[in-house]
């Protein structure tokens, strides 16, 4: 009888053992989601600050550029795209309408270049600064946020965690990635001609 009772307390210490090991892999599961989701929301916060200021430069710039007006239209509707992908949640359709963004604020400050009064402005000036600094936070989050995906993504498909991962329907983040155009410098020359 004592040879049963020690088995059978071997066998609930090793089924504890387990049951904590596999409540430890969830809950780091679970701590990983959520560090995207919070990284996530970093970036939404910075993409709606940035959302509200892109109409006040665009109104200060007409102003100014009266025969520019294809550049304006283009970042706003490359504003309206971010918008959409935004509350929609959609990373790869974000990633995509924040290439073709940036490429027209960078396109619309070196268009601002040929206009000394706009350049003036204090209120250009100061929204540019502002934009700049929010685009900055903007890369520095998604870095964060890229980190946490790729933490998430590598984790549910370790052994054992893919295990736990499957059972409990942990799925995979993308990734928010800005197009090589995004990354290219604006050519003065192609704004300018024509």
């Amino acid at each position: 009888m004592e040879t049963a009772t020690i088995f059978w307390t071997v066998i609930g210490v090793l089924a504890a053992a387990l049951l904590v090991y596999v409540i430890q892999i969830y809950n780091r599961l679970v701590a990983l989601k959520h560090a995207v989701s919070k990284a996530w929301s970093n970036i939404d916060v910075l993409l709606k600050q940035r959302h509200d200021e892109l109409p006040k430069l665009v109104d200060v710039c007409k102003q100014y550029m009266g025969y520019e007006q294809e550049t304006l239209i283009k970042v706003m509707e490359a504003r309206s795209q971010v918008a959409s992908a935004r509350e929609g949640g959609d990373v790869g359709a974000l990633g995509a309408a924040e290439s073709r963004l940036r490429l027209g604020l960078g396109n619309l400050f070196a268009v601002a270049e040929a206009y000394p009064e706009l350049k003036a402005d204090s209120t250009f000036r100061h929204l540019q600064d502002r934009i700049t600094g929010l685009e900055n936070s903007i890369a520095d989050r998604r870095e964060y946020y890229n980190e946490s995906v790729n933490l998430n993504n590598v984790r549910i498909e370790q052994f054992p965690d893919v295990i736990i991962a499957g059972r409990f329907g942990f799925k995979p983040f993308d990734l928010l990635e800005f197009s090589e155009a995004e990354k290219a410098d604006v050519s003065i020359d192609a704004l300018f001609a024509g």
